[in-house]
């Protein structure tokens, strides 16, 4: 059994678990309120932004020049992400004023930027891999049983799509080519930092669905 099958054997509880949200199931069917998907939207651009350079850090820090390249790719993706799919949005809703970082947005971009700077290379890989790995699968599982004429249909295309499907079996290649030469102690911390990254995926759909705010917000709040 390689790495990630391990990875992915211990955070099965909790993708199940994200499957259930009704965040995934009303986006599913199509009847996902728009002010909540907005929200969701607005608050995956700021995640993406602080995701990106997180994945640069991983590269500028990689032993090999190809797994750098690889990294600075994922970076430039996740911008390009955002910049097309979120724009198409953004023109179709009504997406009002920005928002700062929700609670759990922040704890999460918070926690990579962290582990991609202070950590061993091969934990920030780890930590940056649900992302890439959990949206894939979640984006298959809505494809298959979308509603027709789903409002959201350009989304579960991108992630149900062959060119994001590429981008994740690199990047699932690349962490079990990293494991395979770290020590048994190091492998345990990279799966920490899988698992805590998968934690952090349920949390963000859950609190997106809640559209969660600070509470005792100073009058004038400095951006997250």
């Amino acid at each position: 059994m390689k790495f990630t099958d391990k990875l992915w054997q211990e955070i099965t509880p909790i993708y199940d678990r994200i499957l259930e949200l009704p965040f995934i199931k009303e986006l599913t069917d199509g009847t996902l309120p728009e002010e909540i998907f907005t929200f969701y939207l607005k608050q995956d651009t700021l995640y993406l932004s602080d995701y990106s350079r997180a994945l640069s850090l991983a590269g500028i820090r990689s032993d090999s020049n190809e797994q750098a390249r690889q990294f600075l790719n994922f970076a430039t993706n996740a911008i390009d992400v955002e910049r097309e799919l979120h724009g198409e949005f953004y023109e179709k809703l009504d997406t009002g004023s920005p928002l700062q970082k929700s609670p759990s947005c922040f704890a999460y971009t918070n926690f990579l930027l962290a582990t991609a700077t202070m950590k061993d290379n091969a934990v920030a890989i780890a930590a940056l891999l649900p992302c890439f790995w959990i949206y894939r699968e979640v984006g298959l599982q809505i494809y298959e049983n979308a509603a027709p004429d789903n409002p959201y249909q350009d989304w579960i295309d991108t992630y149900a799509g062959e060119e994001f499907n590429e981008g994740v079996e690199k990047a699932i290649a690349i962490t079990n080519r990293v494991a395979e030469e770290e020590p048994e102690r190091r492998r345990q911390q990279m799966r920490h930092a899988f698992v805590r990254s998968s934690q952090m995926e349920w949390k963000f759909w859950d609190s997106a669905y809640e559209m969660e705010e600070w509470t005792h917000k100073p009058k004038s709040a400095v951006p997250a």
